[in-house]
């Protein structure tokens, strides 16, 4: 996977906004204004941080010699993943969907995407 295709992605994920709050070189994903992903422009090999379960991050980081500890991130909730290298361009999307996840789950209802507001049932006379 490349940064392209990770930024396509990333974006077909209901909500999902990029935007550069930390400057050009860093391309940030968001949903209900809460970070899940962010993306390195000028990094060789190109990496990106995503949000992770600390338990499975650790995990990921004994398979993947490419996924290590976020960096200048909370390194028990993000990973930094090499995502040119020799991760499975479907383990990857795995990671993101994982991320982006977490951070709707995390969300007050109201603001997840994709949450249709419940009406009180009419109740007939």
């Amino acid at each position: 996977m490349d940064l392209a295709e990770f930024r396509e992605y990333c974006l077909t994920k209901p909500g999902a906004t990029e935007g550069t709050p930390f400057g050009p070189d860093v391309l940030v994903f968001k949903v209900g204004g809460k970070m899940f992903a962010l993306a390195a422009l000028d990094e060789v090999p190109t990496t990106v941080n995503l949000k992770c379960n600390p338990d499975l991050a650790l995990d990921l980081r004994d398979r993947y010699e490419e996924v290590k500890p976020g960096y200048h991130m909370n390194k028990k909730h993000w990973n930094t993943v090499e995502i040119d290298g020799g991760i499975p361009a479907g383990e990857l999307r795995k990671m993101i969907d994982h991320s982006y996840e977490l951070v709707v789950k995390s969300l007050p209802q109201a603001a997840q995407p994709n949450q249709r507001r419940q009406r009180a049932p009419r109740f007939s006379r």
